[in-house]
């Protein structure tokens, strides 16, 4: 197994044969979400910039090819994970209930529901629904005496008590605030378009490597993109492995993981 780098190739497949069991502290997965299907593109929006919704080959499932596709993957997850360790997955509406179930029937303790509200969220252009401005991000553990860096955790929020100090998380880390990225964070093609559409903010990562892992343990990213699991985890001191199957992708990550610095 080596370490720092990115496997190439279906995860369920490379967490099966190439990845030590019980070695990984903390993996983060960003899985498809079984929305795709349906093109909208807003090029002209102006709450966000432009807005593109996901229709993506990866992302378009039948109902049941989805629920094997998440047990197997989640499966292939736990038995990389430390007896203690910490599996974190991004989800909306479309896909928490599959994931906490299966989660539940593989052995999975959900410890907590992270609310991710997205500050420059698509308005409501239907009018037929609430606006969707949130994601999930569902926090699972596999056994007891898990990593939980409390006071770490504390200091991360940006909000403070009336005298300066860090402050309870409460008001802050059940339901974390931040923009969809645009700017200069958000990796983008020659088109002006956002190189991958589920693109997550580093400061969201950021949260959980800092609550779940400590310096030099191992965080595993089965999704990997164009890698910003790894950019923050080398970032925090920690050790990375990272599988993705888009040679593409891979090679974004690996530009920036490896030949320039952190955007």
């Amino acid at each position: 197994m080596k370490i720092n780098q990115i496997y190439e190739g279906d995860c369920i497949e490379i967490l099966s044969r190439m990845i030590e069991k019980d070695s990984v502290s903390l993996i983060y997965a960003d899985p498809p979400y079984n929305i795709s299907g349906k093109s909208l593109n807003l090029e002209n929006n102006k709450t966000g910039g432009a807005f593109y919704k996901i229709n993506e080959d990866w992302d378009t499932f039948n109902y049941e090819e989805y629920l094997n596709f998440s047990e197997q993957w989640l499966n292939a997850s736990l038995l990389v994970l430390k007896p203690n360790g910490s599996l974190y997955v991004s989800c909306t509406q479309h896909n928490i209930g599959e994931l906490i179930f299966i989660g539940k029937k593989l052995g999975l303790k959900l410890n907590n529901i992270i609310t991710w509200y997205k500050t420059n969220a698509m308005p409501n252009i239907t009018k037929r629904t609430f606006t969707h401005s949130i994601e999930y991000v569902c926090w699972f553990v596999k056994g007891k005496n898990w990593v939980f860096n409390y006071e770490d955790v504390k200091k991360f929020n940006p909000r403070r008590t009336k005298d300066g100090e860090s402050k309870q998380m409460r008001d802050f880390l059940d339901f974390i605030e931040l923009p969809i990225l645009q700017g200069v964070e958000r990796i983008k093609g020659s088109n002006g378009r956002a190189i991958h559409p589920a693109q997550k903010p580093e400061k969201l990562i950021e949260l959980i490597i800092l609550a779940s892992s400590n310096e030099g343990d191992l965080v595993l990213d089965p999704f990997f993109g164009t890698g910003t699991t790894g950019i923050v985890a080398k970032r925090l001191k920690r050790c990375w492995i990272g599988i993705e199957k888009d040679q593409f992708y891979i090679h974004i990550a690996e530009e920036r993981l490896f030949f320039r610095e952190t955007i």
